[in-house]
């Protein structure tokens, strides 16, 4: 497996995905009924952020990673990330490999630590991910995201150092 940086031509290969996990509405807080070119601008970072993509031999978009400052001014110090697998290749290690390789960037941009702010609850796939790699959790929001299967469930506020 390869992590490279996302080019445009690569979105193609992402938004089946994106949108079928954006759409179930059980990890992500961004709203269904993005368009995709919407999905594309808000997805596909532009610097000082930067979107990656995890590949196959074979060239295959297994998953993707967005990073970026978390916010902006005197808080640009601490970067952020999403991450997407696609469900095809979930349980292979590739969501660990994004997670490193995001680590790596920050640490090498500068940044002194990256936090998620809206991991949810229930994903505890993710969850256990992210603290294998050294990520706490500071807070949980309580109900603050509506999951389909388990109603209000809590988002939780990650948090590590570089």
């Amino acid at each position: 497996m390869l992590i490279r940086d996302a080019t445009e031509l690569d979105w193609a290969a992402i938004w089946p995905f994106w949108r079928s996990i954006v759409s179930a509405c059980e990890t992500y807080c961004y709203d269904p009924e993005l368009t995709e070119g919407q999905a594309s601008a808000l997805w596909m970072q532009q610097p000082p952020g930067r979107t990656a993509v995890a590949v196959d031999d074979g060239g295959t978009v297994l998953g993707t990673a967005k990073m970026h400052p978390n916010q902006g001014g005197p808080g640009a110090h601490v970067a952020t990330a999403s991450f997407m697998v696609d469900p095809r290749y979930g349980g292979h290690g590739v969501g660990r490999a994004l997670g490193q390789d995001a680590l790596s960037w920050a640490r090498s941009a500068g940044y002194r630590a990256m936090q998620f702010n809206a991991v949810v609850q229930t994903n505890s796939g993710a969850v256990g991910l992210w603290r294998s790699l050294g990520f706490e959790v500071l807070a949980t929001v309580p109900e603050a995201f509506q999951h389909p299967v388990h109603g209000y469930v809590g988002l939780h506020i990650m948090h590590r150092y570089l």
